[in-house]
């Protein structure tokens, strides 16, 4: 019986041994696996499109820093049309009242012929049609009423070319509307994205977003290429902190291409309003060779731009959400750099 008991609970003993083996084993594969990649393989997928769709914001916003340049030239140029036209229909008015008063006078001493009735017509068309009564007329009529027509041609020139700027500013101001919807439908979207991950997910993304790729520190001198690229740093470096704002050229807010306008337009310099038309406002010169001042335009389509500083280091207005600050050169693939 001792010995049947001893036998039972000796086998009771290598099951339990090969049970907790089992467990063990399972225990040790399971603590192997790890957790943090099934969880954040979704949020790397998020911060990526974020990123994704701050790149389509910034092009959308570089498209309506353009547009709306376009619409400003085009209301300054439609003011001036304006302008002519009034001064010219003036001019006309004038003629004609001068005309008007010497025929009658020569009419009532019977020294102008009855057919200049027709220069007297509602519809000027009509009478200058008639023009050919110009050698039934006095020479001193006929002067007149030859200038009389030139101004009435410019006159009708002045308001064709007024109606076509006017529609051609209503186009733009078309394409501003429609550029502003979808940066503000992009932002809005990363901004939903964003919010959606961990707080402690959203900071890493704001901290590792482009300044945590990699640099070469000491790339590039430390001297400005001029007095007025001295001057643009300056002016970039009084504009750290500052909000990004799309579509804004400072003082208090800047986008990418309007912090390198107000900076170089506090040196005397005017640059042009866009990344892609800020690209050729200068000299390209290698980025081995790049100084401070000199602006760094990224991606193909040159949809972003910063100003050099010197060591690797760029200063600009990353994105909504981040403050103008300092980043590494090489955060982006680099298109350009320019020396304006």
């Amino acid at each position: 019986m001792g010995s049947h008991r001893r036998s039972a609970a000796s086998g009771f003993d290598k099951g339990a041994c090969a049970a907790l083996a089992v467990l063990s084993a399972a225990t040790a594969a399971l603590a192997a696996v790890p957790s943090t990649p099934a969880a954040a393989a979704p949020q790397d997928g998020t911060r990526a499109e974020v990123d994704r769709l701050y790149e389509e914001a910034e092009r959308a916003t570089e498209a309506y820093d353009a547009a709306d340049e376009r619409a400003d030239t085009l209301r300054r140029a439609a003011a001036l049309a304006q302008d002519r036209v009034a001064r010219q229909q003036q001019r006309v008015n004038s003629m004609r009242e001068e005309l008007g008063s010497l025929a009658g006078a020569e009419y009532r001493s019977g020294g102008v012929d009855p057919s200049l009735a027709l220069l007297f017509a509602d519809d000027p068309a009509d009478y200058l049609d008639k023009a050919a009564v110009l050698d039934r007329i006095g020479d001193r009529q006929a002067g007149r009423l030859r200038d009389l027509q030139n101004a009435l041609r410019a006159l009708a020139q002045e308001r064709a070319e007024t109606r076509r700027t006017l529609r051609e500013l209503e186009s733009s101001r078309t394409a501003v509307a429609r550029h502003k919807r979808a940066v503000e439908d992009k932002l809005a979207r990363a901004r939903r994205l964003l919010n959606s991950l961990p707080p402690a997910e959203r900071g890493d993304h704001r901290r590792a977003s482009r300044s945590a790729r990699p640099e070469l520190p000491d790339l590039g001198g430390g001297v400005p290429a001029s007095g007025r690229a001295a001057a643009a740093v300056a002016a970039a470096r009084s504009a750290l902190g500052r909000p990004y704002v799309w579509g804004a050229n400072g003082p208090s807010g800047f986008d990418c291409s309007g912090l390198m306008q107000w900076s170089y337009a506090r040196a005397g310099v005017h640059l042009p309003r866009t990344s892609q038309a800020q690209r050729y406002a200068g000299r390209q010169v290698p980025l081995s060779q790049a100084r401070p001042g000199d602006l760094v335009v990224y991606r193909s389509d040159a949809s972003h731009v910063a100003m050099y500083m010197g060591h690797g280091q760029v200063i600009h207005a990353p994105y909504p959400g981040a403050p103008v600050r300092y980043d590494p050169v090489r955060m982006m693939p680099v298109s350009s750099v320019t020396r304006v």
